[in-house]
């Protein structure tokens, strides 16, 4: 009765659009059960708009799905997904994992092969579970048509989606090899490229119906799984037909129903936003506006005054500097309010233009990061002085301004500055988490941090930080004992019995930066540099300004900290590595929004290997990235997972601040710390220091 009642009501709406003349454009793709666009259990073609970010939650008797989906690129789509078994527990020794039950990680991964056209319909082909345990591993091609308020769907599935087996696997026409797929469990974070579009196939379809209501949209579909060799156990599968709604709350919320297999409810609900939309909502003072006084060749030092303050807390350049030589003016500062550096650049000529003595002929504004100067921008007063008055419409001329090398005069009698303090404080709240572990699925640590710097000289820094611990369910955390299935030293295994200390100097150490010149910085540094480690290292960086690559290296000799007590851990372990790699950096032509970062050297447990990372930054300032470590440890000598490898998510903190700000946050997920393909942390990286060298970032 049920099933006739559900069905009943999908061909009323069905009868409903047929005399409808006029229809709803749809709202956009919806997300699946898996997460992904797609229609419940099944994917179609269709890709969200680029960047937007989904959460995604759904919950039946055997399952609960934890999803979050990024659309990279309008032909990309990225997945990732915990799954709650509930039929199942993390471990049988209930001393471990208690009553947890069972939870499995997964990435799944969709590319659009081309658009949809007139006749042509859209064409997908992806993969789900790449690099899980293999519980719901699938391949599968996917063709998606739209028809008035109809959108249909027919694709082939293998793996997980095709057991049922209801067409013959194309592929086994080129080799019989392709007829058997091994359905056995994989190891947690490992790639099985070599079952691929093995074994039975089957087809799947579907159709998605905008109804006349436009919040209201309804789903059918038939799918390829026979649910007989599910991880949660054999599940009793009446049809394979499954139908569902679902209702868009609100611009940013949806909530899903549906009635799946014959006999089980599904419901959920989707969060999303667009990281190419996000903008900062923050009040911020005017520019200054235009209103000339010009001043004599000398400087006068209550003009000036009111300069430097204004280049402060109006173009956000700390501790700014204002020097004179010859018809030239120099400004300098470290720009901590702006992003986007063009905004304080612009700022900064207003402020110098209104008082500018009359034989100036150019500008200079050179930003500098931590003392280290990063790029001048040098402008032509006569041009900047037309731009500023307003041209005539259709007269317009172009600014002449251009980015150099960081011009550094020497002192002369006409400067003045503001004085940089020698001595800062800080206390910032921390929050330490992992998730998925077998203790718990969530176990977390909030303390906070107080940081202290002193600039001994304007070269010779000294920070150090000290971690106070609020509260945690580390005590939860029972695994202690190395893992028998890896032989490498516990060079990060270790983790989380340092965050169990309650109170511990997190780093204390001495850099010297140094700008070379050339486009060359360096820096070298000493001390306790992170949690685990502690030790001596230098770095040096070569990175031309406003180019689409860089090179680095960075060499280091570190020790292990003991992490038995506080007090401990201000010495050292009898482990000691040499570890440093050289680096590379590259942003495409093509593609001025993507980072490709490659390293090449040597880890913490002594493996030899690289990391390649890519980043891609959407027009918010989000940066959403993802890396892969490969050394020469064996997949049987590294353990679980293979590799080490993981995402995350860096965020621009002005999105949601009352106020511009720099300061930027990141959230991090890495399925398995393992100890191969481990680097050291530090505190301090010459790329990210002179990210102002770049005027795409932002």
């Amino acid at each position: 009765m049920k099933k006739k009642y559900l069905y009943s009501l999908l061909a009323l709406a069905v009868s409903t659009a047929c005399q409808a003349e006029t229809f709803p454009d749809p709202v956009g793709p919806s997300q699946s059960d898996f997460g992904g666009v797609g229609l419940l259990q099944t994917p179609t073609a269709r890709m969200a708009p680029e960047g937007e970010f989904s959460l995604n939650y759904r919950d039946n008797d055997q399952y609960r799905f934890y999803s979050a989906s990024v659309q990279l690129f309008p032909w990309l789509e990225t997945t990732l997904r915990y799954t709650d078994v509930r039929t199942r527990e993390y471990s049988s020794v209930e001393a471990f994992s208690g009553n947890q039950t069972y939870k499995d990680k997964a990435f799944d991964m969709k590319v659009r092969l081309w658009e949809e056209g007139y006749y042509l319909p859209q064409v997908a082909v992806g993969v789900r579970d790449l690099g899980g345990t293999g519980l719901f591993d699938s391949e599968y091609v996917v063709a998606s048509k739209a028809w008035g308020p109809f959108d249909f769907t027919l694709g082939m599935g293998w793996g997980y989606m095709g057991t049922s087996g209801n067409v013959k696997n194309p592929f086994c026409e080129v080799s019989d090899g392709f007829c058997y797929r091994d359905n056995s469990y994989n190891q947690a974070g490992s790639f099985n490229f070599s079952g691929m579009f093995h074994g039975p196939a089957s087809l799947f379809g579907g159709i998605e119906y905008q109804t006349p209501w436009q919040p209201l949209r309804l789903k059918a579909e038939y799918e390829g799984n026979n649910y007989t060799q599910d991880f949660a156990g054999k599940l009793e599968q009446r049809s394979n037909f499954n139908v569902g709604a679902i209702y868009r709350v609100t611009d940013w919320a949806d909530v899903n129903v549906s009635y799946e297999r014959g006999n089980t409810f599904m419901f959920g609900v989707t969060l999303r936003t667009n990281f190419n939309d996000l903008r900062p909502g923050y009040n911020d003072n005017r520019r200054p506006q235009y209103q000339p006084q010009p001043q004599d060749e000398i400087l006068q030092p209550t003009v000036v005054a009111n300069q430097l303050t204004l280049l402060k807390y109006n173009a956000g350049l700390a501790n700014p500097n204002i020097q004179v030589k010859g018809d030239t003016l120099y400004v300098s500062g470290e720009q901590v309010k702006y992003r986007d550096s063009r905004e304080g650049i612009e700022r900064a000529n207003r402020i110098i233009m209104n008082d500018l003595p009359e034989n100036i002929r150019t500008i200079h504004v050179t930003e500098t990061r931590l003392n280290l100067p990063q790029v001048t921008t040098q402008t032509d007063v006569s041009s900047l002085r037309h731009h500023l008055e307003g041209e005539p419409l259709g007269h317009e001329t172009q600014l002449v301004q251009k980015r150099v090398e960081p011009v550094i005069p020497e002192k002369t009698e006409q400067g003045y500055f503001i004085d940089k303090s020698k001595v800062n404080f800080s206390i910032n709240p921390v929050l330490n988490q992992s998730v998925g572990g077998p203790e718990s699925f969530y176990m977390y640590q909030v303390g906070v941090m107080g940081t202290a710097d002193w600039w001994v000289t304007d070269h010779l820094l000294t920070t150090g930080s000290l971690f106070a611990n609020i509260a945690n369910n580390y005590d939860k955390f029972n695994y202690t004992n190395p893992p028998n299935d890896s032989t490498l030293p516990r060079v990060r295994t270790h983790v989380r019995d340092y965050v169990e200390n309650d109170i511990y100097v997190n780093n204390l150490q001495a850099n010297y930066f140094q700008y070379l010149g050339n486009s060359w910085y360096g820096q070298v540094y000493g001390g306790y540099l992170e949690t685990m480690y502690g030790g001596v290292g230098a770095e040096v960086l070569y990175r031309p300004i406003d180019s689409n690559w860089a090179i680095g290296a960075n060499a280091n000799y570190v020790k292990q900290r003991d992490w038995t007590s506080p007090m401990d851990m201000m010495k050292f372990t009898d482990y000691s590595a040499p570890t440093g790699h050289i680096t590379g950096y590259w942003t495409p032509p093509f593609a001025d929004d993507v980072l490709i970062k490659l390293s090449i050297g040597q880890y913490l447990a002594k493996d030899k290997g690289g990391t390649l990372e890519i980043s891609k930054r959407f027009d918010s300032g989000v940066v959403v990235g993802t890396y892969a470590t490969i050394t020469n440890v064996s997949k049987e000598e590294y353990g679980e997972g293979d590799f080490t490898k993981g995402f995350y998510v860096n965020v621009p903190l002005d999105i949601f601040s009352s106020s511009p700000t720099r300061s930027r946050a990141q959230v991090s997920w890495t399925p398995l710390t393992r100890d191969g393909g481990q680097m050291v942390g530090r505190k301090f990286e010459l790329y990210g220091m002179t990210s102002d060298r770049d005027i795409n970032f932002r």
